[in-house]
């Protein structure tokens, strides 16, 4: 199966760049159409067409897409391997009846992919360099047994050779796989060795090829059947320290840390009750996980007893590698995230937030709240060093009382704020901040702002601004 494609006007296409050179990845139909080829350097795409449209490509998450296809496909056979960067290799010996046959597996494959959103190229054949073949020249269905007929008419290329053994075959007169079917071997044999013969084997069945499946994602999980049934919160602690020893070690071979954690206790009765533990990092020190579980446990209700304990991870994430480093900064972390774990237990881990520095000079756009135990803290709020001074304390703008005198509409001499006479002594700007028009906002809808430094003889060292659209003075903040 061939990788999704997007019809565009003008055309479309991903780069990559290889050795210092920008090459093209991935193309739209209509790309193709006007001539662009994959592994194109981008200088000679573009003077083909000025108007060709790219965007880096990721070819990592193009893995991680082709993995979570791969696990979909597995509604159709139990063997599924993928095939290069952008293909799948499926193994339906023996199930395509399921499906009503061969051409009703490929309507149903075909129909849901379409749906969502995915444009495929569907090959299907005995042999898996013949499936490989028809997916990426000319889609179809090889005869049973005999594919020749259908793969005679292709170019050697869905052979899957070598650039260069191409052009040497194309040379000689050998453009198309029936012709280099119909050659003497012993003389292809000496010029290009075993591997165009190999090939060609393989694609007519002739020679046999593996198919490597993905492996199943390893799954984390641990149980405990006990001989007694318990019923006291300190026994269940007991069972679950065993439990969380022996997840941890495997944990710890693979440099994974869970994040969501269950515990599914089982009653005499038959009757399970479960308790979730999600963690603020991905951890896998058992000690510290342990205690986390102790409000969850506590209202278990055990009934006539229990007789099981399972716990599992069903989410872990990969710990990157781990410098060196002291224990007080070591229990620091983990003192920060079992707190945030112990909060979210309670309220939620979406609650308790934290804030963020975001790419803005507007004063309500400067900040955003993320999740705490999904974000990492920011070491340094960045600033411009161009930029003046900013308050400490914001706060949503508040109106004063006075009217503004003097040149470029400075601050009023006297005025109002939260029921106090102030009158300023000193004053720096203005600072014209304007909106970001790609960005909609009810806040700035009276347009630029106009913001001043504004120290009153009260003491108090203001932030104040001024809409030049409407007419009012407003205190946004306040310097220390």
């Amino acid at each position: 199966m061939g990788c999704a494609q997007t019809t565009a006007e003008p055309p479309f296409a991903l780069t990559l760049r290889e050795s210092n050179t920008e090459r093209l990845y991935c193309l739209s139909g209509q790309a193709q159409h006007l001539g662009l080829m994959q592994g194109m350097t981008l200088s000679d795409a573009r003077a083909l067409r000025p108007d060709l449209i790219t965007r880096p490509a990721t070819p990592e998450l193009d893995q991680q897409f082709l993995r979570a296809l791969a696990r979909w496909a597995g509604r159709y056979c139990p063997w599924v391997g993928v095939e290069g960067r952008d293909g799948l290799v499926l193994d339906v010996s023996g199930s395509t009846h399921l499906f009503g046959g061969e051409s009703e597996m490929l309507a149903d494959m075909r129909m849901r992919l379409t749906r969502a959103g995915i444009a495929a190229r569907i090959g299907l054949a005995d042999s898996r360099g013949a499936a490989w073949a028809l997916a990426h020249f000319d889609e179809g269905v090889a005869a049973p047994g005999d594919p020749l007929p259908t793969l005679r008419p292709l170019p050697v290329a869905a052979l899957r050779l070598d650039g260069p053994t191409c052009v040497a075959l194309e040379r000689l007169g050998l453009r198309t796989i029936g012709d280099l079917h119909d050659t003497p071997r012993a003389p292809l044999s000496r010029r290009f060795g075993n591997g165009v013969l190999m090939r060609l084997d393989q694609a007519l069945g002739v020679q046999g090829e593996p198919l490597t499946p993905l492996p199943d994602p390893p799954r984390y999980g641990v149980r405990l059947t006990l001989p007694e049934p318990i019923g006291l919160s300190a026994d269940v602690m007991a069972g679950l320290a065993r439990l969380l020893d022996g997840l941890c070690d495997r944990l710890r071979a693979q440099d994974m840390g869970a994040r969501v954690l269950q515990l599914t206790l089982r009653r005499v009765d038959q009757a399970s009750q479960q308790v979730e533990l999600r963690l603020a990092r991905a951890m896998n020190d058992p000690a510290v996980i342990l205690p986390l579980f102790e409000r969850g446990v506590s209202a278990v209700e055990a009934g006539y007893g229990i007789d099981q304990l399972r716990l599992g991870a069903p989410r872990v994430e990969a710990l990157p590698p781990a410098q060196i480093q002291s224990a007080i900064r070591q229990s620091e972390e983990e003192g920060v995230a079992s707190l945030i774990t112990k909060l979210g237990t309670r309220i939620g881990l979406e609650n308790v937030q934290r804030f963020l520095p975001a790419d803005s000079h507007i004063p309500e756009r400067a900040h955003i709240l993320a999740a705490a135990a999904f974000s990492e803290p920011a070491e340094k709020w960045p600033r411009p060093a161009a930029l003046p001074p900013r308050p400490l304390r914001l706060f949503a703008p508040e109106p004063i009382g006075g009217r503004a005198t003097g040149p470029g509409r400075e601050p009023p001499p006297q005025f109002r704020w939260r029921g106090m006479r102030l009158e300023r002594v000193h004053v720096e700007g203005p600072e014209r901040l304007t909106p970001e028009w790609w960005l909609p906002s009810e806040a700035w809808q009276n347009g630029v702002r106009d913001y001043w430094r504004v120290e009153t003889r009260q003491g108090r060292r203001l932030w104040m601004y001024h809409t030049p659209q409407n007419p009012g003075w407003f205190v946004q903040g306040e310097f220390a």
